[in-house]
C-alpha cells in the first residue's frame, strides 16, 4: 500500500515542501529511504523502527521504501522521521492515513518513540501555509515558533502514539495560540547601561553617532580602556525591533537552530561576538547544504569583532562584500543561497602588538615594522567600509574613581529614535532590493540628494580630503557621517561643526595607516 506525508525543508532562508511516499511491498523486512538522503536521513529508518515498536505499534513486515519528492534536492537532518513514521503506519494498515494530505509533518523521533525540537520550523510552516495545509504537527518545544503563522494550526504532539491518534481523529490535541503582538511587545530589558562607564566621553558620543545612522566603527585603544564594554552596551541604544524585523530575525535563527525552546520571537537586537579563530564559512556561512553565518545571525543587530587584527586575512576579506551589500551569497554547484546581512559592524583592537602605543604612562615596546605589520593586516579596502574610527585612550584615577554615573542608555536611545525616525521618513520612497533603511545605507544618488552641504562645510571638506589623502569611498562616508550628526542636532543643511566632527572619525586613515 502507498501512503503519502507532506513535510518541509529549508534552502537558504526559506522552505519548500517535501512529499514522502511510503510504499509497502514484498520482499525482505527493511526500510530503504531514497531520494538524495544524507546519513542523517538514512539513519531514521533505525530511529523509526524503534520507535514504532516502543510505541506499542507492530514492526513493518514488507520491504518498506521511502522516497522524499523532490529527489534531485539533497536532505539532511532528522525533521524527517515523524513523516516517515505515519507514512509506515499508514502503508502498514496501522493507521488510517485520510487526513495526512491535510497537514505537514516535521520532528524527530527518540527512540522511545518522543518527539523531539527540530531546526528551521517557522519556514517550515509558512511554506505549509502556502501550499495549503489547514495545519502542522510539530515538536512541542517548537510550537510557539510554529504558531507565530497566521492562519495555519499548529499542533504540538509529544509522542508518535499521540501523533498518530491525532491524525486518526482518536484524540484531540489543541492547536497553540501566540499573540505575535503580546510576545514581541514585551522588549528586551538590558542588564548592561551606559551609566556604567566612566568617562570616555568622546567614545560615547562617536558610538551614539554610529548607532544613530547605522555606520560601522572601530574602537583603537590600549587594553583596559574598555573598548569591549562600550561595545556590549551598543545593543541597549538601538532602537527597538519593528515586528517585521523581529519576524525576519526569528527566521535565520530557527533556521540555525539558536532560537530558544518555546520562544515565538527574537525579542530584542541580535548581539554576535565570534572568536578570532573563526572560519570564514563560520563568520559567512556555508557547508555542503548552506547555512547562516555570524554575519547573518547578527542582522538587524550587532556583530562585534574583538581584536580585529588577530582574526585570519581571508576571513576579514570575504565580509567586504557583505558589509557593501547587506546580503552574502553562498554558491554551490547545485545551487546558490543568498542570506541577509545587515548589520552593525562594531570592531575593537589595539593600538600596536604590545597594546601600549600612545600609552602616556606604559612605554610600547614594539618596532616601526612590527606596529605596520600588526596594522596592515587590516587592509584599506576593509578600512574605508568602516565609517567611524575613534581612539580610546587609558583614563586617569580620577576618572576610574569617580562615584559620577554617565547619561544612561534609555537617554541616548531616545535620540537615536528621534534621529532614526527622520530617516526613516527621509528614505520612505525607497523600497525593494535596494531600500535604505539608515544614513549608512545610502547609495551615490542618495549621498547628493540628501547630504547637502552649506559654503563652509564645502571648504573644510576639501582641505581635509587633501590633507589626509583621504578616498573617494572615505569622502562619501564622510557625508554620511555628517548626516547623521546633522540629524542628531535636528537640522537639515549640513554645516561645517558636522564636517569637522565627522572627519574627526577619520583621522585614523592618517595617524595609524598613513
Amino acid at each position: 500500500m502507498l501512503a503519502k506525508v507532506y513535510s518541509g525543508a529549508v534552502f537558504g532562508v526559506d522552505a519548500y515542501e517535501v512529499e514522502i511516499e511510503v510504499n509497502s511491498g514484498h520482499g525482505e523486512p527493511k526500510v530503504v529511504v531514497v531520494g538524495l538522503p544524507d546519513a542523517a536521513v538514512k539513519e531514521s529508518s533505525d530511529r523509526v523502527w524503534t520507535a514504532l515498536m516502543n510505541s506499542g505499534f507492530s514492526p513493518p513486515i514488507n520491504r518498506i521504501t521511502v522516497n522524499l519528492a523532490p529527489a534531485d534536492i539533497k536532505k539532511e537532518g532528522p525533521s524527517f522521521d515523524l513523516p516517515i513514521a505515519l507514512g509506515l503506519l499508514a502503508a502498514e494498515d496501522q493507521m488510517n492515513g485520510e487526513r495526512l494530505a491535510d497537514y505537514c509533518v516535521t520532528g524527530e523521533l527518540a527512540l522511545s518513540g518522543e518527539v523531539r525540537r527540530v531546526r528551521g520550523v517557522l519556514p517550515i510552516a509558512l511554506r505549509a501555509r502556502e501550499e495549503g495545509r489547514k495545519g502542522i504537527l510539530v515538536p512541542p518545544e517548537n510550537a510557539e515558533e510554529a504558531a507565530v503563522v497566521a492562519g495555519l494550526e499548529v499542533h504540538p504532539v509529544a509522542n508518535l502514539r499521540e501523533a498518530a491518534d491525532f491524525i486518526e481523529g482518536r484524540k484531540a490535541v489543541p492547536p497553540v495560540a501566540v499573540d505575535v503582538e503580546a510576545a514581541f511587545g514585551g522588549g528586551t530589558v538590558y542588564d548592561d547601561d551606559y551609566a556604567d562607564v566612566k568617562g570616555q566621553e568622546f567614545a560615547r558620543r562617536a558610538i551614539e553617532v554610529a548607532v544613530a545612522g547605522g555606520h560601522n566603527i572601530l574602537l583603537v585603544g590600549p587594553p583596559g580602556t574598555g573598548k569591549s564594554m562600550l561595545a556590549k552596551r551598543v545593543p541597549t541604544i538601538l532602537p527597538p525591533l519593528t515586528l517585521e524585523e523581529a519576524l525576519e530575525t526569528t527566521k535565520i535563527h530557527s533556521i540555525a537552530g539558536a532560537l530558544p525552546a518555546h520562544q515565538a520571537v527574537v525579542h530584542g537586537r541580535p548581539f554576535r561576538a565570534p572568536h578570532h579563530t573563526i572560519s570564514d564559512a563560520g563568520l559567512l556561512g556555508g557547508g555542503t547544504h548552506p547555512m547562516p553565518g555570524e554575519v547573518s545571525l547578527a542582522h538587524n543587530g550587532v556583530l562585534f569583532l574583538d581584536e580585529l587584527p588577530e582574526f585570519h586575512r581571508n576571513v576579514l576579506e570575504v565580509m567586504r562584500q557583505p558589509l557593501e551589500d547587506g546580503v552574502v551569497t553562498i554558491a554551490r554547484a547545485a545551487a546558490s543561497v543568498a542570506f541577509p546581512c545587515r548589520f552593525m559592524l562594531v570592531a575593537a583592537m589595539n593600538p600596536c602588538p604590545c597594546g601600549h602605543f600612545g600609552d602616556p604612562k606604559r612605554p610600547c615596546r614594539c618596532t616601526a615594522i612590527q606596529m605596520q605589520r600588526y596594522r596592515n593586516r587590516i587592509s584599506g579596502p576593509l578600512l574605508d567600509r568602516i565609517d567611524i574610527h575613534v581612539e580610546v585612550p587609558a583614563m586617569e584615577y580620577q576618572q576610574l574613581a569617580s562615584l559620577e554615573r554617565g547619561e544612561s542608555s534609555a537617554a541616548i536611545r531616545e535620540r537615536v529614535v528621534a534621529s532614526r525616525a527622520v530617516q526613516r521618513q527621509r528614505f520612505a520612497r525607497s523600497g525593494g532590493r535596494h531600500a535604505v533603511h539608515c544614513n549608512a545605507g545610502m547609495r551615490t544618488k542618495d549621498v547628493h540628494k540628501h547630504c547637502v552641504l552649506d559654503d563652509d562645510a564645502q571648504g573644510l571638506l576639501k582641505a581635509a580630503m587633501a590633507d589626509l589623502n583621504l578616498s573617494a569611498r572615505a569622502y562619501d562616508r564622510i557625508l554620511k557621517v555628517a548626516r547623521t550628526i546633522a540629524d542628531l542636532a535636528g537640522m537639515e543643511q549640513i554645516a561645517a561643526d558636522h564636517v569637522a566632527e565627522a572627519v574627526q572619525y577619520r583621522s585614523l586613515d592618517r595617524s595609524y595607516w598613513a
